[in-house]
């Protein structure tokens, strides 16, 4: 639906694409709250010691750069081909975008959006009708505060995965014992030669997953083996794979992914005497004993009983999914096999490439959902699949605008070009 400026449009998560898109909506007019109930990248900050895949040209748009250097005439971007951390990431692009003129003031970091409704209208009235974007969506946010409700025209919903991860056990559900367990699992990407290091030096290790978050996980405990003699790792993943438990793409464009992903499958064969790749195996079991600050785990195999073994640290790198919670008052219609909204799933759905770099533009009306001026960006919209670029964060905010502005033609990034 078109909205009309001034409006106000609330943004779920201030991450790389809610960032972006709040410049975006105040390039255009329209009043903006971006709420991040940590800090400004605050997903990135958590992976900031990786290295990217991708060169900065394509983790930056013409707009924040152009945004930039109006707030700063000496600021210099990074190198087009530079490949940054996520560290570098932060201190280079997104926090001085966060800080800029245009999106600074209307920052609440610290800030949960707990629920989003409509005023006077509850999920089930007006199925599907146009007539519920007569009613302004209700907010119940929180902070140091308190909570209280505010409102808004448009809610973009940004807010990501990387803070839901999935679980451990095998068929997506939670291994016998996770639940009480998984306070004490990494799920995320530990810093395992640098701030984490004191963690992982001289432990028994098991590490689950056969994804570049894996990779990079068993690339990096590989070197602390070296370093710290009593480091032993043992990497599961669920399907044998030819060639390795790390797929590779044929003539890779992005050479980083590819050396990580033969890297990480030259441990997997024997590349490492303290690295055991074991395939075809899931976690049956956990159980985690504080008192020994250690895990008892029973891993599970498709013909075989179950291996009983300990483990000091277990690191699952099992991929993410999105959390609905915050809409489930809307009407929003999701994938049944990727939870990211339909429209858009079923374009996705049908293209077979692995490779990231191939994600197609879907156009505008897959970003549409039966609610009214509710729209889900960003990774969160990819659902499960991880195959989100940045890239298609900006392809689906130029998108966006076009449905919200009316305005097919509108593309301010092809702009923003004439001011660099």
């Amino acid at each position: 639906m078109a909205v009309d400026t001034p409006a106000r449009v609330a943004i779920l998560g201030a991450g790389p694409v809610g960032l972006e898109a709040a410049l975006y909506a105040r390039y255009l007019g329209y009043d903006v709250d971006l709420y991040d109930r940590g800090r400004a990248a605050d997903h990135v900050r958590r992976w900031g010691h990786v290295r990217m895949f991708s060169p900065f040209h394509m983790n930056c748009s013409t707009l924040g750069l152009a945004a930039l250097k109006a707030q700063d005439a000496g600021y210099q971007p990074p190198g087009d081909e530079k490949l940054l951390t996520g560290r570098e990431w932060v201190e280079r692009y997104l926090e001085p975008l966060a800080r800029s003129d245009l999106v600074a003031d209307h920052l609440r970091e610290a800030t949960t959006v707990k629920a989003v409704g409509r005023d006077w209208l509850t999920k089930m009235e007006l199925p599907g009708e146009e007539e519920r974007g007569d009613e302004m969506f209700r907010l119940l946010v929180s902070d140091a505060a308190g909570e209280r409700i505010e409102f808004a025209d448009v809610v973009i919903d940004a807010s990501g995965v990387y803070g839901n991860p999935n679980w451990l056990g095998q068929g997506g559900l939670p291994a016998i014992g996770e639940c009480d367990a998984r306070p004490h699992i990494e799920y995320e990407l530990p810093d395992v030669l640098g701030a984490d290091r004191e963690r992982y030096a001289g432990k028994r290790i098991l590490v689950a997953g056969a994804g570049y978050s894996a990779a990079t996980t068993v690339c990096s405990l590989a070197e602390l083996t070296r370093q710290a003699p009593g480091t032993d790792v043992v990497w599961i993943t669920r399907r044998p794979a030819e060639g390795g438990p790390v797929s590779l793409i044929a003539d890779d464009r992005l050479p980083e992914r590819n050396r990580l992903a033969a890297a990480a499958n030259e441990l997997a064969s024997g590349g490492s005497q303290f690295i055991q790749h074991v395939a075809g195996a899931a976690v049956d079991r956990v159980r985690y004993d504080p008192e020994a600050d250690r895990f008892h785990v029973a891993l599970g195999f498709h013909d075989d009983a179950a291996d009983e073994q300990s483990f000091d640290r277990i690191i699952a790198n099992v991929g993410y999914r999105p959390c609905l919670d915050v809409c489930r008052e809307l009407q929003v219609h999701v994938c049944y096999a990727t939870e990211g909204p339909m429209k858009l799933a079923a374009a996705l759905l049908g293209k077979s490439s692995a490779d990231c770099l191939d994600q197609p533009a879907t156009g505008p009306q897959t970003l549409v959902s039966p609610e009214p001026n509710f729209y889900i960006l960003g990774a969160k919209s990819y659902g499960r699949n991880s195959r989100f670029l940045f890239r298609n964060g900006l392809e689906q905010i130029r998108e966006l605008f076009t449905i919200i502005g009316d305005r097919k033609m509108l593309n301010l990034y092809e702009t923003a070009k004439t001011l660099l």
